[in-house]
Order: structure tokens, then sequence, then C-alpha cells
């Protein structure tokens, strides 16, 4: 299993947790619902984990 920090995770939010817990579960939908993913994971990674990597990683981001 792979550890995303959040120190990494809340400076893509702008630093707000909220956005940051929409992002990662809309991301984490999107998905579970067959999208591809932008990062290489092995296969039985959850989707929440693979969203919060994507995020990380700067892949996926917040629309404003």
């Amino acid at each position: 299993m792979s550890y995303v920090p959040l120190e990494k995770l809340i400076d893509k939010s702008h630093g707000s947790m909220y956005k940051l817990c929409v992002l990662v579960s809309r991301r984490a939908l999107e998905l579970a619902e067959g999208a591809p993913r932008l990062v290489d994971v092995a296969p039985d990674t959850k989707v929440t984990t693979i969203a919060m990597q994507e995020i990380a990683d700067g892949k996926v981001s917040l629309d404003l």
C-alpha cells in the first residue's frame, strides 16, 4: 500500500481540506466508473489512493 503525505496534497487544494476531500472523492468516483488511470500503480490499489497519487503528482487539479 502506498502512502501519500497530506502536506503534499494540501498545497494542491489551495490550503483547503474541504476542497481536497471533494477533489479526491470526485476523481475516485471517476476511476471507479472506468476512467483511465494517470499514474502507474499496482492493479489492486484502491481508487482513493490512486486519486490521491494523481493529485500529488499534479496530473489532476482543482478547477476554480
